[in-house]
């Protein structure tokens, strides 16, 4: 099933909105997922858990590194980090120089990004966790696809929270995907990173004082 879907989907890269979608927190995510597809046309690029889980739904996805070419390294610690998804995601679609990169290198620009990241707070909250479990599980590609977006917002939407999933699909529905909400979401997912490294370093604070 897998197979096929790649074969599908490695030609889908025209004019088709795409989305990347990548959370630890997958609430809503089936719902959200079938309703970009079918509803509004995306497709999608995914990776890791939640690229199985939509394919264990038979939903067409393409995986990060059948796109990017360059398979998930170091046990995982490496995977989105790669010009194919960053340049999706940074470029700016009113810029003649940015889309000429992007036609060169054989990149698509991508439309959302749906992220939320490793359940951090999550693991140290756990009796005895070790300093290597809770290091293991500081997210780093999933922050710098939030900051990219959130950065980009005028051309990206980035969503962090699935509470929001609910509001984008009614946006898409009645094509109200104003710069205001664009804006409003690149707030949350700015203050979303923000929370997300504070508790890391009062957390390492409190091991190393």
């Amino acid at each position: 099933m897998r197979r096929l879907s790649i074969e599908i989907n490695l030609k889908f890269f025209d004019m088709s909105p795409i989305a990347l979608l990548s959370v630890s927190n997958k609430t809503g995510l089936i719902p959200l997922a079938k309703s970009l597809i079918y509803d509004f046309g995306f497709k999608i690029i995914s990776s890791g858990g939640t690229a199985k889980l939509l394919e264990g739904e038979n939903l067409p996805v393409t995986r990060v590194a059948d796109y990017t070419g360059f398979p998930e390294i170091l046990g995982g610690r490496v995977k989105t980090l790669h010009p194919k998804i960053h340049g999706g995601i940074l470029a700016k679609r009113d810029e003649q120089s940015h889309k000429n990169d992007l036609t060169s290198q054989s990149i698509n620009p991508i439309d959302l990004v749906v992220v939320n990241l490793y359940p951090f707070k999550e693991t140290i909250a756990k009796k005895n966790v070790t300093w290597e479990e809770a290091i293991e599980n500081i997210d780093i590609g999933g922050p710098a696809m939030v900051r990219a977006a959130a950065k980009n917002h005028k051309d990206v939407l980035v969503l962090t929270n699935p509470n929001q999933y609910s509001r984008i699909i009614d946006a898409y529905k009645s094509k109200k995907i104003t710069q205001q909400l664009r804006k409003e979401f690149a707030q949350h997912a700015f203050e979303h990173t923000a929370i997300y490294d504070m508790t890391i370093s009062k957390w390492m604070s409190s091991k190393i004082s």
